[in-house]
């Protein structure tokens, strides 16, 4: 075994404390990163305070983590020691089944293993449950970390590693590219990362945000149009517009509203979570063949097609970074809306 400093919370109404973890020997397979930088996501915020009844303490979050590899097991092909790598939301899956075969891990029929926070054999992680990103250093299976191209700065790429793929995967599912109309629901961590990726596809990007106040942003990262949904009148001129529109929000919103903004077989897809069930009128559906769909990250080679399009685009992450004793007050800024547009840690402060 060996140790690694990081930032773990004891309870869901506690504070960061920064701790010792053991991570697990390097395996044949496997691949000893230290870690750079780590973004923080609202999942980690969610996890982390239980709000979603499900938390092991200590809870060490982070599963947007960058860093170079540090050591490599007898059997890794993939990586050498000096190379810029990323892991994302998962570090383990089944793969043998169907998911798995079609490069679909997040799906994993068996249940995928998340970076932090999932049930593993004490033997791959001391104290029986996976320990994130918010640590100097993580051991993970060749198969699951991805290489960081070239001139892909790690600070802004470490954000990528969820909110990229995340918003990358159904646009590529849905076919985004020029001559389709795309909305984007909220231009947040998420959201501003899928206006970049969405106009880089050649897609026509349309923002709707609660209010105007990054109006100015949105046309920079390439919306051609952005709507305040606290007007009613949005509702009304927007009706039919839309091939895809991609919600990242997490909160209950008026789905219906939305729903009618769709063309003639348009998708609506759901990305943030929000805690209570939706209500949809049928109509709304059927009328205008119309599809309410999800989407959950991405596997780990779209993950990688992902960060390589980034590198060729040149798109990163818009972030603050924050030292590691800031991440309270980070997770306070994020669920106040108040970061433009995500907080990364950069691990030498630990």
């Amino acid at each position: 075994m060996s140790t690694a400093a990081a930032y773990a919370l004891s309870a869901p109404d506690g504070s960061f404390e920064k701790v010792t973890i053991q991570r697990r020997e390097l395996g044949p397979h496997d691949v000893l990163i230290d870690i750079k930088f780590a973004g923080i996501c609202h999942s980690d915020i969610h996890t982390a305070r239980d709000e979603w009844g499900r938390t092991r303490y200590p809870c060490v979050p982070g599963h947007e983590i960058a860093g170079v590899v540090a050591a490599v097991g007898s059997a890794v092909s993939r990586h050498r020691v000096g190379d810029h790598v990323g892991v994302g939301c998962m570090v383990g899956s089944c793969g043998v089944c169907a998911p798995c075969l079609a490069d679909e891990e997040q799906y994993c029929a068996a249940g995928a293993t998340m970076t932090y926070n999932s049930v593993v054999d004490p033997a791959v992680q001391p104290g029986g449950h996976t320990l994130g990103g918010y640590s100097t250093q993580i051991v993970v299976t060749e198969n699951f970390v991805v290489a960081i191209p070239e001139g892909l700065g790690l600070d802004v790429a470490a954000p990528l590693l969820c909110a990229g793929v995340t918003l990358y995967s159904p646009l590529r599912h849905w076919g985004a590219g020029p001559g389709k109309k795309i909305a984007i629901i909220g231009m947040g961590g998420l959201g501003h990362v899928g206006v970049k990726l969405a106009a880089a596809m050649g897609a026509e990007v349309t923002v709707l945000s609660h209010s105007l106040s990054k109006q100015e942003d949105g046309k920079l990262f390439g919306a051609v149009g952005y709507y305040a949904t606290s007007d009613k009148q949005t509702f009304r001129d927007l009706r039919g517009r839309f091939d895809l529109i991609l919600n990242t929000v997490s909160a209950n919103l008026p789905i219906d509203d939305y729903l009618r903004l769709l063309n003639l077989d348009g998708t609506l897809v759901i990305l943030g979570l929000p805690e209570n069930p939706m209500s949809v009128q049928p109509f709304n559906l059927a009328g205008y063949r119309r599809s309410l769909a999800g989407s959950m990250i991405g596997g780990v080679a779209q993950t990688q097609e992902m960060l390589n399009f980034c590198a060729e685009h040149g798109i990163g992450a818009e972030i603050e970074l924050i030292a590691a004793d800031e991440i309270d007050g980070a997770y306070d800024r994020v669920v106040a809306s108040d970061v433009r547009y995500r907080f990364v840690i950069d691990v030498s402060t630990m």
